[in-house]
């Protein structure tokens, strides 16, 4: 993208959300290749996707490869890091490991659901539930495809509110995003860092039919 503070916050996002994905397949033990695959789904997953649905094919992130390099070089640097210090996973660590990976998340969950709002904004979409679809689906949707590899079930159906949030932040940046597009785009995000934040510090959730020990035991 053309746009400096876009590509800014894009870059921001994909190193949040390649984090996210390379500490979870270091968690689940995976060699160094899972490591950079998990991190590069995570970090461009959900721009294909909506890039595909958008019909912009190839998708940006193999015509511009900065942010896949970007993805591989975050999740090497994390591999290295545990590598080279493995007590980061012991106990006394989970703790902070669990706190900055939440906000490393709200992060890039901000960040990517207002950009796919822009991207199809940008190309001419005016369709509120359209563009609310792209930016929810644009957060969301290299979360779920890290799930499906890692074997566990998709955050975003089972934990926190997370694509409640998404939906709420991406609900925001629509509805300004004609009067003020830099504010839309901090508004959304600010709306969805604030959700995901209190949601894991609250350990808000959605009702379930069942209690949730049954449910998930």
């Amino acid at each position: 993208m053309d746009n400096p503070i876009i590509l800014t916050a894009e870059i921001i996002g994909t190193v949040a959300f390649a984090s996210s994905g390379a500490m979870l397949a270091i968690r689940k033990n995976m060699d160094l290749f899972g490591v950079l695959v998990l991190g590069l789904c995570v970090a461009v997953g959900g721009g294909i996707l909506r890039d595909i649905i958008l019909g912009q094919t190839p998708p940006g992130a193999f015509r511009d490869p900065v942010y896949a390099m970007v993805a591989m070089g975050t999740s090497f640097l994390l591999f290295v890091v545990v590598y080279l210090k493995k007590e980061i996973l012991n106990s006394k660590y989970l703790t902070l490991y669990e706190q900055v990976m939440n906000y490393c998340d709200a992060v890039g969950l901000g960040i990517f659901t207002v950009v796919g709002v822009y991207t199809a904004h940008s190309l001419g979409y005016h369709n509120k539930f359209f563009l609310i679809f792209l930016g929810m689906l644009t957060g969301v949707g290299g979360g779920m495809i890290r799930d499906v590899l890692a074997d566990s079930m998709p955050f975003i159906l089972r934990k926190h509110v997370y694509a409640v949030a998404a939906l709420a932040g991406a609900l925001v940046c629509v509805n300004l995003i004609d009067q003020n597009l830099y504010l839309s785009l901090a508004a959304g995000t600010t709306v969805i860092i604030v959700i995901r934040v209190l949601a894991t510090k609250f350990c808000w959730d959605l009702p379930r039919p069942l209690p949730k020990e049954k449910k998930e035991g």
